[in-house]
């Protein structure tokens, strides 16, 4: 049994923190990659065959690098850290008998009115962003034909950006703690921005895009980690798989259908129309944001568990890494 201190804890959050930022920022880089790379290695040909060999070519490129990451995730990857990121769940660990049921957790977040409402509005803008990211190829090139290259870049510039602005804004939410407010303020942003976005689009400036676009990625994209952030406050002392999973699959449930919805909006219509739908959803996510109560109970509980003292808690890794020894 190891004594946990809150100053053990605190370096220990310090490590995860750095972790996490990094893993958010990884994970961006991939979708960076995935808007560079088709628009490269699959050319606008008419040739069937050379469309067919290179569009071949990039699925087992995408194959093998999975299956090299799913190798690492079975042999490399731990299960679990050996000491717990916070107080408060070095509280929750210690008082558990290890026994734990997700449906019933389930259950928990859905009778959560403010996790719930969290879900839909992360939905609305994580499903937005989907469908931006999925159609902008049709978009870029309605109004500058040819440009499929730079319709690659201008997605890599939104993530590039949004990977700045989930450092910025995981950072800022750790030093201040405001997590609704940051929140709020993001999903504003994200509103402005798609709206700036959609009425710049077509002005027959390219280099015009490729900021707007950019300043919609920091706020868009770099609301994805204070989502997750902001439901492990809500949801304490539930799993933050389980809420982090119900996140997701709202994301995708939104996602497909503002896809399938923006696009057939596309084909009818035009761009513009396509874009203010999505603009009055994330309008929409925005107002049921402000109206989410700030019910920090993990913040409550590490403060709580602050003034106790030190918690005897068991690592669930053999192997503790020495500045966390006692």
């Amino acid at each position: 049994m190891i004594c946990c201190t809150p100053q053990m804890i605190a370096h220990r959050r310090v490590l995860l923190l750095r972790g996490s930022l990094m893993g958010t920022l990884y994970s961006q880089l991939g979708v960076a990659v995935g808007f560079l790379l088709p628009p490269v290695l699959v050319p606008n040909v008419d040739d069937k065959e050379q469309l067919s060999y290179h569009i071949s070519i990039m699925f087992y490129g995408t194959a093998a690098l999975a299956s090299l990451l799913f190798a690492l995730v079975i042999f490399v990857f731990q299960d679990a850290p050996p000491l717990p990121p916070t107080l408060a769940q070095a509280v929750h660990h210690s008082n558990t008998d290890g026994q734990y049921s997700y449906k019933l957790s389930i259950w928990r977040l859905l009778k959560n009115r403010n996790f719930i409402l969290l879900v839909v509005s992360y939905g609305l803008n994580t499903g937005a962003f989907y469908s931006l990211s999925t159609l902008l190829n049709r978009m870029v090139t309605e109004y500058y034909p040819g440009e499929e290259v730079n319709a690659g870049r201008i997605g890599l510039t939104i993530t590039v950006a949004g990977m700045c602005g989930a450092l910025v804004t995981g950072l800022w939410l750790d030093r201040t703690k405001t997590y609704k407010q940051t929140t709020l303020g993001v999903y504003i942003f994200s509103l402005v921005g798609m709206l700036v976005f959609t009425f710049t689009l077509d002005l027959n400036y390219l280099w015009l895009v490729f900021i707007t676009a950019g300043c919609l990625g920091f706020f868009m994209t770099g609301y994805l980690p204070l989502g997750f952030e902001f439901a492990a406050e809500l949801t304490y002392p539930e799993s933050e798989g389980t809420s982090s999973g119900l996140l997701n699959v709202s994301a995708q449930v939104f996602g497909l259908i503002f896809t399938t919805a923006q696009g057939q909006i596309l084909e009818r219509f035009n761009v513009k129309p396509g874009n203010i739908f999505l603009c009055c959803f994330l309008l929409v996510g925005a107002i049921i944001t402000a109206f989410i109560k700030s019910d920090l109970r993990r913040q409550k509980a590490n403060q709580e568990a602050a003034h106790a003292g030190p918690i005897q808690c068991q690592p669930d890794l053999h192997e503790v890494p020495a500045p966390l020894l006692p």
